[in-house]
């Protein structure tokens, strides 16, 4: 019998079971550390609802919103049959119209949930195509270099800028990355739309979780 790829054994797993486990508040809601996580990062609007849904390949696993800065907890989500890893969908950050005490709580969730969870194995930092490496960017980027969580760098929306464009970005990117102590040096670019990168990124988050 052929041996799978990565890819394929990413495929495979992602269409069997994947759930909804809880959505934390605060650190006391956090689902005991029984298996591996991968969680998800990024500013508001930058499509990682939609990029969840892609990898799991769900419409609505995790909620798409249009209004900024809508998830402000920690959403679990359990893969395999019985669970091999959890996926955790963080509070977007960088939303400018928040109360100042939303943004706090935010932080300290956050930080709080980083630097202490052991079970935690990578974060994906999600950066918007059309816009590259912003200051909120780089905000999140110190607090997971302060934290030793190891991160990879995802490019989200590839496919809504020019071929030339894309490669600057990536470039400028790459160049950024290096600066950083936890970040994984290689870049992924994706588009949610298209499935462009998705399979690649699919067998990442298995290598990362360790199954």
């Amino acid at each position: 019998m052929d041996e799978q790829s990565p890819e394929q054994r990413a495929q495979r797993l992602f269409s069997g079971r994947v759930e909804f486990l809880r959505s934390a508040p605060s650190l006391q809601f956090l689902p005991d550390p029984e298996v591996p996580e991968i969680a998800f990062a990024g500013r508001s609007n930058v499509g990682k609802s939609s990029l969840l849904n892609a990898l799991t390949g769900r419409r609505a696993i995790a909620r798409t919103s249009v209004t900024p800065g809508r998830t402000q907890e920690l959403n679990f989500f359990e893969v395999g049959s019985p669970t091999l890893f959890r996926l955790v969908d963080m509070p977007g950050y960088g939303f400018a119209k928040a109360p100042l005490k939303v943004v706090e709580n935010w932080r300290r969730l956050v930080r709080d949930y980083l630097r202490g969870r052991v079970v935690l194995k990578r974060t994906l930092v999600l950066i918007d195509s059309r816009h590259g490496v912003k200051p909120v960017d780089l905000e999140m980027m110190k607090m997971l270099d302060e934290a030793a969580v190891g991160y990879r760098l995802v490019l989200t929306k590839a496919d809504k800028i020019k071929a030339s464009e894309l490669e600057a970005v990536i470039a400028a990117t790459q160049a950024e990355a290096r600066k950083h102590s936890a970040a994984f040096p290689v870049i992924h670019v994706t588009s949610s739309e298209k499935g462009m990168g998705i399979e690649e990124l699919r067998a990442a988050v298995l290598e990362d979780a360790g199954v």
